[in-house]
């Protein structure tokens, strides 16, 4: 990408009137540093906003920050997941069995993938999943609501979106921890793959992915011919019916699904439950109005999303601030900033649960992305983290977070790894 090369385009904006090109530079936001991850990178994102919305880095690729550049991107231009080369940002040559999951494809591929699973997750199909949802939920809850301290992470942001993606795909209850670890370390492979790793670590990734492959050859293997609802058993009849899922395919499908549905929803409801417990007052709104769960859970989402930013590249030259970014370009879309951008949302520093009622007409946050990729699991995630953050706001209350700072677990997303608390159970 170091040969891209912006045309520039007059425009009355004062950081683009005179005619130069962008300097190449991180100006204080090195995307592969995995720091900017942890407590507050949101200083960070307003600064390279407000100094370089436009931002060629040095390494060639483009950087979007304010929130009309971004939509943008993932809405209104030509753009996609893959290099006119067919290759992924990064590839050098191709990897028949790398980038097969669906969200890495642009069409047709990426259509008929979608169009196979897409069903297993429409809002009447995950609206079905509520009573097992609030069943797991309080079932975790009852395991701690004597002890007075949990961990809100292994507790109960992680179980939850585990036992339903695995029960989702059909994996059985017993094999369910060995799952949950076996993803964690391939979740993990995404941020080494960006930004290295010693041998201790790449050899753990690689034997969670070799497990993970195996363990799903093998259940696929023992679902072909048998009658069953499931997920993966959808994705195995529409194979056999003709759809031309291959092996690779399938099996791309069936864990990129279990990563996607894992990770990021411990993020949504581990950030979003220590946003809360860190905004009082929201917290005691929510527990007074449990009717603005919904809305909250926008506002999580917005405001401390486990997802900072998204890849595109560029189908065609396309204009943003008064630059052409040239056809076939690496741009990323920091969605974290532009959810706080104060063009798009009245006093976005300010965590406030009940921004998206209804009646508020609050912008759209980015952090489920947009256009062809926007999140398959969307619905899912909300419903798994209404239920979890509503379920223990109501019943427990005096929330103390044990931990100034949040311990970050190794993942390619915003994750938390722990966040101790002590409590206390609410007034029947």
């Amino acid at each position: 990408m170091s040969d891209a090369v912006p045309r520039h385009i007059p425009t009355d904006e004062s950081a683009n009137a005179d005619g130069h090109t962008p300097e190449p530079g991180w100006y204080g936001l090195e995307f592969n540093d995995r720091n900017v991850q942890l407590e507050d990178p949101y200083s960070q994102f307003r600064e390279l906003r407000e100094s370089q919305p436009v931002n060629l880095t040095p390494d060639g690729a483009w950087r979007l920050s304010r929130y009309a550049d971004v939509h943008k991107l993932l809405r209104n231009v030509p753009c996609g997941m893959r290099r006119h080369n067919g290759l992924l940002p990064g590839q050098e040559v191709e990897d028949p069995g790398a980038g097969v999951f669906m969200l890495l494809q642009d069409p047709p591929n990426h259509t008929r993938l979608r169009k196979l699973v897409s069903k297993a997750f429409t809002p009447r199909a995950i609206e079905g999943w509520r009573p097992r949802v609030e069943a797991i939920t309080h079932t975790l809850l009852d395991r701690v609501a004597r002890a007075g301290t949990m961990d809100l992470v292994a507790d109960l942001a992680l179980p939850v979106p585990a036992t339903l993606i695995c029960e989702m795909l059909g994996v059985p209850a017993e094999d369910q921890g060995k799952f949950t670890q076996w993803t964690t370390d391939a979740t993990h492979g995404l941020a080494v793959v960006r930004g290295g790793g010693d041998d201790e670590t790449r050899q753990r990734v690689e034997t969670a992915a070799v497990s993970l492959l195996g363990y799903f050859n093998e259940l696929i293997a023992e679902r072909r011919g048998k009658d069953s609802d499931d997920l993966l058993s959808t994705l195995i009849t529409a194979e056999e019916e003709g759809e031309k899922l291959s092996e690779v395919e399938l099996l791309s499908q069936s864990i990129g699904l279990l990563i996607a549905g894992f990770e990021t929803t411990i993020g949504l409801i581990g950030n979003g439950l220590t946003t809360l417990i860190r905004n009082r007052d929201e917290i005691q709104k929510l527990r007074s109005h449990p009717e603005l769960i919904e809305s909250a859970v926008e506002e999580c989402l917005r405001y401390s999303g486990p997802i900072l930013a998204t890849v595109r590249v560029l189908h065609a030259d396309a204009e943003f601030g008064g630059y052409v970014i040239p056809d076939d370009s690496e741009v990323v879309a920091l969605v974290a900033a532009a959810n706080r951008d104060p063009e798009a949302f009245d006093d976005p520093e300010r965590f406030d649960v009940r921004r998206y009622e209804k009646d508020k007409g609050a912008s759209p946050h980015f952090s489920f992305g947009g256009g062809t990729h926007f999140c398959l699991g969307a619905h899912l995630a909300r419903l798994e983290t209404q239920i979890a953050i509503g379920s223990i706001v109501s019943r427990f209350d005096n929330f103390e977070l044990l931990d100034d700072e949040t311990e970050w677990g190794r993942s390619l997303f915003r994750v938390p790894a722990r966040i101790p608390v002590t409590f206390s159970e609410s007034p029947a």
